[in-house]
């Protein structure tokens, strides 16, 4: 039986097997990042608040990041195909549900089905790549992934704003249905198992209930904190205080446990390969950064510039045009080049492009956006693939499960966390910057009378006399200074964000460059 599986396997092109696998994955990174989009369209459908409509996100995030980390110790227990496939039904299925919810509570349930299936679907499609190319071919097999993982968010809020004006919230649920079925089809068709996964689960497994339980209790109150903590005021919070300690206590304990356990869920014991632990700290800046930037950016362009979410959408899109044609370059000089070479070049060019974002103002135009997310995009690739291929570089075959989980693991969190600390720093940055700024807004500034007068000026020519056009020329005085406030705690996140990114370059260097003992290993899985 082991010795047909390779030639089942071998009739089909591994190109088509990455195309199959990416399937679903661009589904899933699609509907996430249109959701955010649409958001205030399904709290109004549904009678909910603000507030009470962005359990909608949470709820996906906390259980996409609990399946996570368990996806290497489920692809064992089930089998690779086995479980991806499940992960796609899970995920299509309760699409159509979410679609077909009529109030909040079941939108949230049908939610937290959709995260424990679009969870497992990342980290799978990784580790199926890795075992489909050779190790000279493996960067270009990323490099198609990496289009699902990039391209996605950045067409989401386009696709997601023309949705959701033009239809309803619901079609953005629906539209997977059609391509979950492709994906398993075509999955249930080309893609096998390899051989030493079926020796190793004959071998039999020992679960480890205690770390599963840690990993559920720990990662679902640390996405609470992150999610809740500014709208409770962090730690002025007893709530957000107790569930802070209870995920650190739940985290720590489970770091001990899975070091300690002879048949762990999540094998910490990998992060003692420099190159792998390296890879992991890139991945968490890649997620922050990518996350971050891609929730500020529109953010900037509708609460400050008053776009629309169509609109700002639109903007975002050149940049992922621009990402697909520079994909196959950075997998090229990634098969051909010094990957540490690559890598940091792509965190230059990364680095660079978040400076740049300090450059806007309330006079920026729409092309001007757009060329400034095109070249934040250029970099990303470059990062992307070589780091993905590097983290394989020296793990035995029957660990690329647990690469593939780990490494998407730390991304997520990255983004999690990115989110809500430069949120958090953004809307902080913006009330120091009001104070700083209303400083100079009193009768003993020459400046401040002669535009007082200008607009009260204004005001009266148009009709309005005495008092009323004094108040609104301060109210458009007030309104003038909560906008630049608000550019300049972009302008200070997109400064953050940078230093950050730009830190990252020298520590590529500490990757070792794969040897042929390295090579050898990573060619034995194929």
């Amino acid at each position: 039986m082991n010795g047909k599986a390779p030639a089942i396997q071998r009739n089909y092109s591994p190109w088509l097997i990455a195309i199959t696998v990416t399937l679903a994955t661009f589904m899933q990174l699609l509907d996430s990042s249109i959701a955010n989009i649409a958001l205030p369209h399904i709290a109004g459908s549904v009678g909910a608040t603000t507030q009470e409509s962005t359990w909608v996100l949470t709820s996906y995030l906390v259980s996409s990041a609990i399946i996570l980390p368990l996806s290497g110790w489920l692809t064992t227990v089930m089998g690779r195909k086995r479980f991806y496939m499940t992960c796609v039904a899970v995920f299509t299925v309760s699409s159509v549900l979410c679609g077909l919810a009529t109030s909040l509570p079941m939108l949230i349930l049908f939610r937290v089905l959709q995260g424990i299936g679009g969870g497992g679907l990342q980290p799978s499609e990784q580790a199926i790549l890795a075992d489909t190319f050779s190790e000279k071919q493996r960067g270009k097999g990323f490099a198609i992934y990496g289009v699902a993982a990039l391209v996605a968010p950045a067409l989401g809020p386009t696709i997601g704003g023309w949705i959701t004006d033009n239809y309803s919230w619901h079609w953005i649920f629906f539209i997977n249905v059609p391509v979950g079925l492709l994906s398993l089809f075509m999955t249930q068709r080309v893609v096998h198992d390899p051989p030493w996964m079926k020796e190793e689960k004959s071998g039999g497994i020992k679960t480890d209930y205690v770390g599963i339980g840690l990993i559920v209790v720990g990662v679902g109150f640390l996405q609470y904190v992150l999610d809740k903590g500014q709208e409770a005021d962090w730690f002025g919070s007893h709530i957000i205080t107790t569930c802070s300690m209870i995920a650190v206590a739940a985290l720590i304990a489970m770091v001990i446990q899975e070091w300690t356990h002879d048949d762990p869920i999540i094998d910490l014991k990998l992060l003692k390969k420099g190159n792998f632990a390296t890879a992991i700290l890139f991945n968490f800046v890649l997620g922050l950064v990518l996350s971050a930037s891609t929730i500020l950016i529109p953010q900037f362009l509708q609460n400050t510039m008053g776009y629309t979410a169509e609109r700002a959408g639109m903007a975002l899109m050149p940049g992922a045009l621009v990402m697909l044609l520079v994909m196959p370059l950075a997998a090229i000089a990634g098969a051909r080049l010094d990957n540490r070479l690559v890598i940091a070049f792509g965190f230059v060019v990364l680095a660079l492009s978040m400076y740049h974002l300090t450059s806007i103002n309330l006079d920026i135009t729409f092309g001007q956006v757009q060329l400034l997310r095109v070249f934040q995009m250029i970099g990303l690739p470059f990062i992307f693939v070589s780091i993905t291929t590097m983290s394989y570089v020296g793990v035995p075959k029957e660990k690329n499960n647990q690469v593939s989980g780990l490494s998407n693991f730390s991304k997520n969190i990255g983004g999690a966390i990115g989110i809500s600390i430069l949120n958090t720093f953004m809307f902080r940055q913006s009330q120091i910057q009001r104070t700083n700024l209303t400083i100079n807004t009193n009768h003993s500034n020459p400046f401040f009378e002669h535009l007082l007068a200008r607009i009260t000026g204004g005001f009266t020519a148009s009709g309005t006399h005495g008092i009323d056009a004094s108040r609104k020329a301060l109210a458009q005085i007030s309104s003038m200074i909560d906008r630049q406030a608000s550019v300049l705690g972009y302008i200070n996140s997109f400064w953050l964000m940078a230093i950050v990114v730009a830190c990252m370059v020298p520590l590529v260097f500490f990757l070792k460059k794969p040897g042929k003992a390295d090579k050898a290993i990573v060619s034995d899985a194929h």
